[in-house]
């Protein structure tokens, strides 16, 4: 019977030390795997400490799932990735730019933008989605407190 992995707390980033306990493979298979799927790239900070996004641990379970569970060689799991994905575009200054002027505002919109998104519901470990047209009001308030 095989260990389930554990559900993906809700963090902005993730270390490498953390994204081994939540995916079940060892560190260093996380760094080669780097190497092999270009899909997967882990922002690189400080001294090279890598940090995973959300949709990166999910792409590493992924991973985990096609080589270790339906026995896919690397080779095998890379076509499949990529016959699924669509390729990962590298940021340009701009949007570093940007991702730069947001991290600075983040925390004043921080405290208004909790009393307006709801909380992710979790159901056995499942995040549930929101309806689209739900998604679209919050976008809409979102905008709002941006524009503001």
């Amino acid at each position: 019977m095989e260990k389930a992995l554990p559900s993906i707390p809700a963090k902005r980033y993730f270390t490498i030390g953390e994204v081994s306990e939540l995916c079940g493979v060892k560190p260093y298979v996380l760094r080669y795997w780097e190497q092999e799927f270009t899909q997967l790239k882990p922002m690189k900070r400080r001294g090279n400490r890598r940090y995973y996004q959300h949709h990166e641990v999910l792409l590493v379970r992924r991973i985990r799932d096609l080589l270790y569970d339906q026995g896919f060689t690397i080779s095998g799991a890379r076509n499949r990735l990529s016959d699924a994905l669509p390729p990962v575009a590298e940021p340009d200054e701009t949007e570093a730019t940007s991702e730069r002027a947001g991290a600075a505002i983040e925390p004043k919109l921080s405290a208004g933008l909790e009393q307006h998104l709801p909380g992710p519901q979790e159901i056995a470990g499942a995040t549930v989605a929101l309806p689209a047209a739900q998604l679209r009001a919050e976008l809409l308030s979102i905008r709002e407190l941006l524009s503001a």
